[in-house]
């Protein structure tokens, strides 16, 4: 079954698996990059928070409440 330009059935199938193989790289490789990401989020935030209560820790203004 072909036409008059020569593209063929078999022709169209190979094309759309080389499309889906490129489309499953690009999912793997997206997949990898938001992993990394969502890591290295996750260690600024508990860093940030680490140091957020240490300088919390060390002190600051003394407030005296006196009952009249």
């Amino acid at each position: 079954m072909s036409n008059n330009n020569g593209v063929t059935v078999d022709d169209i199938r190979a094309k759309a698996r080389e499309v889906e193989d490129a489309i499953k790289q690009t999912q793997e490789t997206a997949k990898d990059t938001a992993t990394w990401a969502i890591g290295g989020l996750l260690v600024l935030l508990v860093l940030i928070f680490f140091l957020g209560r240490r300088r919390g820790r060390q002190g600051g203004a003394i407030v005296e409440v006196y009952k009249v």
